[in-house]
């Protein structure tokens, strides 16, 4: 009897969701996975890292990593400015890649203005968009595989909503969508030069991914084509910089900012006239915010992405629970609280990972594609170029219908 399949993965990042990953890949289902070496920004995080998941190998310079031959596929879970350095040097080297959302950015090139977050949106879009399609043709190049890794395209829920238009025999005519809480776990999300922008780049791909994942199938089941978005229109805010927010001395929602927006919301056309309505804030306290609903012509279906409801707990002061997990974001611990059951499992990365490696196996494409990657962040940045100019920006002349 022959064994399962192995892939063997070089992860490059060492924090939050390289942290998520190294779960998923213990749990790879039928084919195996075998994490060969860590690379991070010094030895010393790779190899705590590497403790706590049992990697072999240690790399304080991702490069190191990118020229064993025994990696097939390299995990990419930097910070953002570093998303196609790293993409495009594996796929050089031979690797598959799978790369973190979002899939590229602006971070300020020669035409930005200092601080970049000022820098014109016109600009910024059109050098995210041309760092998505170096990244692309590098894989293309090398004859390897550029996976996005947008977990949310694999969430149970958004997997069952996506059958909705085929079960139900109707059209998706609308999508509301959001993603918030009380800001970022990491410092580097502060300034646009790493980040590549605020909670429109952070946390609005998921329900912007996952919308225009939806729109896709519902249109290849209509009439055998993806439904392209084909119009944004939007608002970004600093609602941290509001005077009676600043006169307050304590403040339970991130306040340190830099040159990025903690408020967004957008407006999405689709070419078959039907919209979507995503938000994403970095001002909302109580926990992570993750509904999605779609309303069809013949029916509704709401997820929430983050809350299963399967269990409750009462704590009468917050120190009981003590280091103890709950869920995301959660910001007080006293009082009835919503502990998450299997919260990665909810969120879709054991089914992301599973994908991938099945993807570097067996040689197919994955769900969620580098295509996929590329309009969500054509999708952000004309949101970012429509907020800044007050008006609807067009995305025909750059994505085609």
């Amino acid at each position: 009897m022959h064994g399962r399949p192995c892939v063997r993965v070089g992860l490059v990042g060492a924090g939050f969701v390289a942290d998520i990953h190294a779960h998923a890949y213990r749990d790879a289902g039928p084919v195996e996975a075998e994490i060969v070496a860590v690379a991070a920004a010094s030895e010393e995080s790779a190899g705590r890292f590497a403790r706590r998941h049992g990697i072999a190998d240690t790399y304080g310079d991702y490069r190191r990593l990118l020229r064993r031959d025994d990696v097939d596929l390299v995990d990419v879970c930097t910070p953002n400015d570093l998303h196609e350095r790293v993409a495009v040097a594996a796929a050089e080297h031979g690797k598959h890649v799978a790369c973190e959302k979002p899939l590229t950015g602006c971070f300020g090139g020669s035409t930005a203005a200092r601080p970049v977050g000022e820098t014109r949106k016109s600009l910024m879009l059109a050098e995210a968009l041309q760092s998505a399609d170096r990244m692309i043709e590098a894989a293309v190049r090398a004859g390897t595989k550029l996976m996005y890794a947008e977990n949310w395209v694999y969430c149970p829920a958004i997997d069952r909503a996506a059958s909705s238009p085929s079960e139900l025999g109707g059209t998706i005519l609308e999508i509301r969508a959001e993603e918030s809480h009380s800001g970022s776990h990491a410092v580097y999300a502060k300034s646009w030069a790493r980040a590549g922008g605020g909670s429109l780049m952070r946390l609005a791909p998921h329900p912007i991914g996952a919308a225009l994942y939806l729109k896709q199938c519902g249109g290849l089941w209509r009439d055998g084509r993806p439904v392209h978005p084909a119009w944004v229109t939007a608002e970004v805010g600093h609602l941290d910089r509001v005077a009676a927010f600043r006169a307050e001395r304590t403040h339970w929602v991130a306040d340190d900012w830099q040159d990025v927006e903690n408020w967004s919301a957008l407006l999405i056309g689709f070419e078959d006239g039907t919209r979507a309505a995503i938000q994403a804030t970095d001002v909302s306290l109580g926990g992570i915010e993750t509904p999605f609903e779609v309303r069809m012509s013949n029916g509704r279906v709401c997820c929430d992405i983050s809350h299963s409801g399967m269990m409750r707990a009462f704590a009468p002061e917050p120190g009981v629970w003590g280091d103890a997990y709950l869920m995301e974001k959660v910001d007080h611990r006293g009082g009835w609280s919503y502990p998450s059951v299997d919260e990665h499992w909810l969120l879709g990365y054991p089914h992301e990972i599973r994908d991938f490696l099945a993807c570097v196996a067996h040689d197919r494409e994955p769900r969620s594609t580098a295509a996929l990657g590329r309009q969500v962040v054509q999708v952000i940045y004309a949101a970012y170029q429509s907020a800044e100019e007050g008006r609807r920006i067009d995305l025909w002349r750059s994505d085609g219908p």
